[in-house]
């Protein structure tokens, strides 16, 4: 697009700016939102930088928030829509690698684009002026490349947090990193130990959840994920021999991210279960580094790396700072991510054999989390070899079919499924306490065997024969 070109904004942002320049300000869409137009994306929120001052906004609009005041942000509401609008400024001297100790207005609007990380962040459009473009934003766009406005040493020193966005913004745009960005990055790194694990994590999340998620590994290649996950290194540089694989489980890992973000396009998931899918990729091997054996045909074994993975990934998500929800379903489905599916296919037939076994992974795991489940499994295989790849693909399809009709034949699988509760055995005779959950439990037990005897009296009069003979 030339720079001339008039852009499509909203009639809201328009409507903003027309007001700030018809009281003698000047008004621009700003940032983000410029470089998604110009790329044909919609924005997620509409910035507005202005060379008016936060009372000065305030006072043009009828409803306003001061979400960011101190640091010349007024949130001006329209339709119930938020937009912030910034007053021109510059940064003061910065202390901590992440925050500068003060924040000073400029008149000057190509000052406060100087300030911004990438070039492409660094544009400003209005209607009337067109698009600013000082730092030619608009030439990377189109050489797909990140650059850093001015020296990207400088602009790292000011946020170690734009090293990591920097390798974001490459993975949600499929770009590459301009090599000086590259060698600050790499030259920088250690300072990322000064910014917040939450600020680490949307980072790095919103990498999983991108198209170019394997830009992940620019992480590893500048040595910045040692400050912030260094599992990503050892999972780099550990070998799969064997007939299964042909990554290192580093590369595996990435590629199996990259197969749930496709297999997630078409499943109706939300996107709380894609963040979680995509982490449970992301470490579903993290511990193999750790059990890998080799026999004496130089083929490499990873025995019980599903347990001792669950557990390493409760401490890096700890470390993360994600909520329980998502690490308790990431452990689990880690933890059982590599159970077979064997007596679901027998001599390439759907067996119903495969029904046992999936009665109790269903109680194992959560009966809620077995489509999570399925899906990473799938993911899992499509980025393995071609070795028996086909069969693999085969038993996981029998074993979804096995699942969805336990599902639909109301099959128990856990102790609120059973016919009986607890009232109903203490209307029996059973007193409240430890035995009554005990009796509940080995009646789950005999139900995941014989679903079949899930009928109220069959159940109680089990119940009082096992009872009895105490």
């Amino acid at each position: 697009m030339k720079l001339g070109d008039a852009l499509k904004i909203p009639e809201n942002v328009k409507r903003i700016i027309e007001t700030l320049e018809n009281h003698g300000h000047e008004a621009y869409a700003v940032g983000g939102c410029v470089r998604d137009i110009l790329l044909g994306r919609e924005p997620d929120d509409w910035d507005i930088t202005t060379s008016a001052k936060p009372n000065q906004v305030k006072a043009l609009f009828r409803r306003t928030i001061d979400t960011g005041i101190q640091h010349g942000t007024v949130t001006v509401m329209m339709d119930e829509e938020g937009y912030e609008v910034t007053t021109y400024r510059m940064d003061g001297e910065y202390e901590d690698h992440r925050h500068p100790k003060e924040v000073l207005f400029t008149p000057n609007l190509v000052e406060d684009l100087r300030r911004r990380d990438f070039t492409i962040n660094a544009m400003a459009y209005n209607p009337k002026t067109g698009i600013v473009d000082e730092f030619d934003g608009v030439g990377d766009l189109e050489r797909h490349r990140i650059r850093c406005v001015g020296e990207p040493v400088e602009r790292f020193d000011e946020d170690a947090l734009r090293m990591l966005r920097g390798i974001r913004f490459a993975g949600q745009l499929q770009f590459d990193l301009e090599e000086k960005t590259y060698s600050a990055i790499a030259d920088r790194a250690p300072t990322l130990v000064n910014v917040s694990a939450e600020r680490i994590r949307t980072e790095l999340t919103k990498l999983l959840l991108a198209a170019g998620s394997d830009r992940l590994l620019l992480a590893a290649d500048t040595g910045l994920s040692r400050y912030f996950l260094p599992e990503l290194d050892r999972m780099l540089a550990t070998s799969q021999n064997n007939p299964h694989h042909c990554y290192d489980v580093g590369r595996h890992s990435l590629e199996a991210i990259r197969q749930i973000n496709l297999l997630w396009e078409g499943s109706g998931l939300g996107k709380k279960e894609h963040i979680m899918l995509v982490y449970a990729a992301l470490l579903h091997d993290v511990a193999k580094p750790d059990c890998k054996t080799t026999d004496e045909e130089g083929v490499d074994h990873f025995y019980r790396h599903p347990e001792l993975g669950a557990e390493r990934a409760r401490e890096i998500l700890r470390r993360l700072k994600f909520d329980n929800d998502t690490v308790a379903v990431v452990t689990t489905l880690i933890r059982y991510h590599d159970r077979r599916h064997e007596n679901c296919l027998i001599n390439h037939m759907y067996s119903e054999k495969g029904k046992r076994p999936m009665r109790r992974l269903m109680n194992q795991a959560g009966k809620d989390v077995m489509p999570l489940l399925f899906l990473l499994q799938r993911a899992d295989l499509l980025a393995q070899s071609d070795y028996k790849q086909e069969e693999k693909l085969a038993k996981l399809d029998a074993a979804e079919r096995c699942y969805k009709e336990i599902c639909q034949a109301g099959e128990a699988v856990q102790i609120k499924d059973l016919a009986v509760g607890g009232r109903d055995l203490i209307e029996m005779g059973f007193k409240p306490g430890p035995a009554l959950g005990t009796m509940l439990r080995q009646l789950l037990e005999h139900v995941l065997e014989h679903p079949e005897a899930n009928e109220k009296d069959t159940l109680l009069s089990l119940a009082a024969e096992w009872n009895q003979e105490k």
